[in-house]
């Protein structure tokens, strides 16, 4: 799965892991501290799951389906969340492993470092497709044979209307022409019959424009940072939050200006993100008229037990008609029945767009996304990094997918690992 179910995120590890045993207790401290090992995560068995990171919390799911010693691996985008070393920790154990593994990814570069065979579902021929080889040679053999059987089917098309034309001046003139029409409009139509269902590719998002709440002067400060630290990680046996200024000194952020924040699993990103858009963490400052707009990677502001049109409505704050507010969902995708489906139902693709369509409707002067391209089609990045490329206002964001940041182009980085450092608080 690709998230931690919600029913989940009260539980404790024990508890956790107990209910994917289902309800076998025997041995099963030994087995959640050799998981746990093998997914490199230390934790107290009776920590709570909701306190730990996204990406720790990956590290969980994968811990989860291997406590189960299974034959078969199944694995739903289990790079999300993960930083730079959980993705290379994650790669090496499906090198390494001897089970069955499929995967669903987004991420091409890690598909790449191990597939033999790669599955494609069409949803539209409703077929699945199986083709040899590793995930970059499989995709372009695809686009080839894509261009390929294209070129066909205009060369069949234009052949089969050219016979077509020719038939209609045969049957025009009578007589025995027209047996003789209708022979050419029979290979004409055997020539139709020959053209090949060429697969097509998911729908990509269009441009768009996140508008900006206009506010003027200086539109964030951050002057100290709020970070987790772990005792494995800690250099002096502290741990816990703490909060540090920076070492650079203040970051004042202006429009048009892009910060991204970086560090380790666990140290505090997301926590310290939540507390910017609550205007609870110290040493930040907001502009008092800007408007924030919140990306979060669970979804949490969200109503999970309203339909998907019901949760826009908060967002535009009286100031777009309903069908104004359709249209905006319409651009991401959102339609119909979707808008009619409880939140909770939703992909989590789907409610990342509808994320995306929130912060259409509030025009917020500062965006803080984290993780966004986690659970939206990679064929939707380019158009949701041009848009925050050009967004006239503030941008914060955390992201492990460096292309995308690259897209972005952001103007300055906070290294959460390089402040503890620096600080003499991380090993």
């Amino acid at each position: 799965m690709q998230v931690m179910p919600r029913d989940c995120r009260d539980l404790t590890i024990l508890e956790f892991f107990t209910k994917q045993l289902h309800g076998n207790e025997s041995g099963v401290t030994a087995r959640i501290a050799k998981v746990l090992t093998t997914v490199q995560l230390e934790a107290a068995h009776d920590r709570i799951i909701k306190s730990f990171s996204g990406g720790q919390q990956a590290r969980l799911l994968l811990a989860a389906a291997l406590i189960l010693e299974p034959d078969i691996l199944l694995l739903d985008e289990p790079t999300n969340n993960l930083d730079v070393n959980g993705i290379a920790h994650l790669t090496q154990l499906i090198q390494e492993t001897d089970k069955t593994i499929i995967v669903i990814s987004h991420d091409e570069d890690f598909l790449n470092t191990f597939s033999d065979n790669v599955l494609y579902l069409d949803v539209f021929s409703k077929k699945v497709e199986q083709y040899d080889g590793d995930y970059h040679t499989v995709k372009s053999d695809i686009s080839k044979r894509i261009a390929r059987e294209n070129s066909d089917n205009a060369r069949l098309q234009k052949d089969a209307q050219a016979k077509k034309d020719q038939a209609n001046k045969f049957a025009n003139k009578g007589g025995g022409m027209r047996k003789v029409a209708q022979k050419i409009r029979a290979v004409a139509d055997e020539m139709e019959s020959q053209t090949v269902n060429v697969r097509k590719e998911d729908v990509a998002l269009k441009p768009f424009v996140i508008p900006f709440g206009a506010c003027s002067g200086t539109l964030l400060e951050i002057g100290s940072i709020s970070v987790h630290l772990g005792l494995s990680t800690s250099k002096n046996g502290q741990s816990g939050k703490t909060v540090l200024p920076l070492a650079g000194g203040k970051v004042t952020i202006d429009k048009n200006y892009k910060v991204q924040l970086k560090g380790p699993n666990g140290i505090g990103k997301t926590t310290f993100l939540e507390e910017i858009a609550n205007g609870t963490a110290k040493g930040v400052k907001i502009n008092k008229n800007a408007t924030v707009g919140y990306y979060r990677q669970d979804f949490n502001t969200l109503d999970f037990d309203s339909t998907g049109i019901q949760s826009l409505e908060p967002f535009s704050n009286g100031k777009h008609s309903e069908q104004e507010i359709r249209s905006i969902a319409a651009s991401f995708l959102l339609r119909g029945d979707i808008l009619k489906q409880k939140v909770i139902t939703l992909s989590e693709g789907q409610k990342g767009l509808l994320s995306l369509s929130c912060l259409m409707l509030q025009r917020p002067s500062i965006i803080i996304l984290d993780e966004p391209t986690n659970h939206i089609n990679f064929r939707h990045l380019p158009a949701l990094a041009k848009a925050i490329k050009n967004f006239e206002g503030a941008v914060l964001i955390v992201s492990h997918d460096h292309e995308f940041i690259n897209l972005v182009n952001i103007d300055h980085e906070i290294d959460l690992g390089f402040e503890l450092k620096d600080a003499g608080l991380l090993k």
